[in-house]
């Protein structure tokens, strides 16, 4: 179906972080799937893993228990705040969980009437009907109806706006750590810790959606650590399977211990292939250094990106980010300048706001990051020759 604007670009392989089409073109990856690949492409470990189990057993449904899901939620609660973990296919199922699990915590808690969840203009939380709603973004909404009911929406880092929302029937409060598809915009770590004493103080639930943001990216296990904030329910998809469908909630036990049996579910979630999966992705994100690592490569590429912007004013305006989770505010459209990227040989992915976003593998080398800065250099350079050109011509 014609739901994606694609590139005319087909991948048979790769390694670490490139990419190789069938006829040998080489790609350096810096969308690594849209954040996903956290390991890379090929890694020996995630690979061996996954076929190792294929072999013995893929999927027996949760009629039944799966060691593999209980290993790989004790070491998600070993090192967040949460006490239980619930597992899923996808960031949009984990955040519809997400909205279900704060509702039915605050039903079973005395307040049936609270309902609503406050979230933030430029959010993204996924593509079903409910999580288009809580996102907001009338382009997204155009043409399936009424949105669900249940979510307001105040602008991020404003707590006025916040507290000024707040009524007898909110439940909690939703966010991204730092917004990635409207253009890599974080929440002021001072907003944060406020968010959480108003929770505290009106007995609202707070619920962080990490599916971009958490396992390594921002050069910590979760981005809410940068803060000191601790939510109450927080979201991973994306990085957490290495490029496997896999998404979790984590909750404290205020929130969990309300979805009783039958109260939800996932056919496919928690899979033993999926599990073994994240458990592989574990294995080397708690590493000995791994996260050090991510944080060393990350500065590395910020002090480049910090040089290339200066360098090409008339192209880009801005560095954005935190870790690998990191972006170019254009001067020009971000379309071209993602398109010449390409055309030097590096893959990017655009963002909201003329963002170009980066988000390498967290296995990127500071070697790489130098390549990725060069390839866009000579891509800032093509467009502003063109543009020269082009008003040359028109004088």
């Amino acid at each position: 179906m014609p739901t994606f604007n694609r590139a005319d670009l087909a991948f048979e392989r790769g390694e670490g972080a490139w990419l190789y089409t069938a006829d040998q073109r080489r790609f350096l990856d810096f969308g690594a799937g849209i954040a996903v690949n956290a390991l890379g492409h090929g890694h020996p470990h995630l690979v061996r893993t996954i076929a190792d189990q294929a072999a013995r057993v893929m999927h027996v449904s949760n009629l039944y228990r799966i060691p593999q899901a209980e290993t790989l939620a004790q070491r998600l609660v070993d090192v967040s705040f949460a006490d239980s973990v619930f597992f899923c296919n996808s960031g949009a199922e984990a955040n519809e969980g997400m909205v279900k699990m704060v509702r039915r915590a605050q039903a079973r808690s005395g307040h049936p009437e609270r309902t609503r969840l406050i979230c933030f203009n430029g959010a993204f939380h996924g593509r079903t009907l409910g999580m288009l709603a809580a996102t907001g973004n009338p382009a997204y909404l155009d043409g399936f109806g009424a949105p669900l009911e249940g979510f307001d929406h105040v602008p991020l880092n404003n707590m006025n706006a916040v507290r000024a929302a707040i009524t007898a029937e909110t439940a909690g409060i939703m966010l991204e750590p730092i917004q990635g598809e409207s253009g890599i915009k974080p929440a002021e770590a001072r907003f944060l810790r406020e968010l959480r004493a108003a929770c505290d103080e009106f007995g609202l639930f707070l619920a962080f959606d990490e599916v971009q943001t958490g396992m390594g990216r921002t050069g910590r296990m979760f981005a809410y650590e940068w803060s000191g904030v601790t939510p109450d329910v927080m979201t991973l998809a994306k990085g957490i399977g290495g490029g496997f469908p896999l998404g979790a909630i984590l909750a404290t036990e205020a929130v969990a211990q309300h979805l009783t049996p039958g109260s939800h579910g996932s056919t496919f979630g928690g899979n033993p292939l999926a599990c073994a999966a994240g458990n592989a992705v574990m294995d080397v994100l708690t590493g000995e250094g791994f996260l050090a690592h991510v944080c060393t490569v990350s500065e590395a590429l910020a002090g480049m990106l910090e040089q290339l912007v200066a360098r090409h004013p008339g192209v880009f305006a801005e560095r954005r980010g935190v870790g690998l989770l990191t972006g170019l505010k254009c001067v020009v459209p971000v379309a071209q300048v993602q398109a010449a990227a390409a055309h030097e040989g590096l893959l990017c992915v655009t963002a909201g706001d003329n963002v170009l976003r980066l988000v390498p593998p967290l296995v990127v080398t500071e070697a790489e990051c130098a390549e990725a800065v060069a390839m866009l250099d000579r891509a800032a350079q093509a467009l502003s020759a063109a543009a020269e050109a082009q008003k040359e011509a028109a004088l």
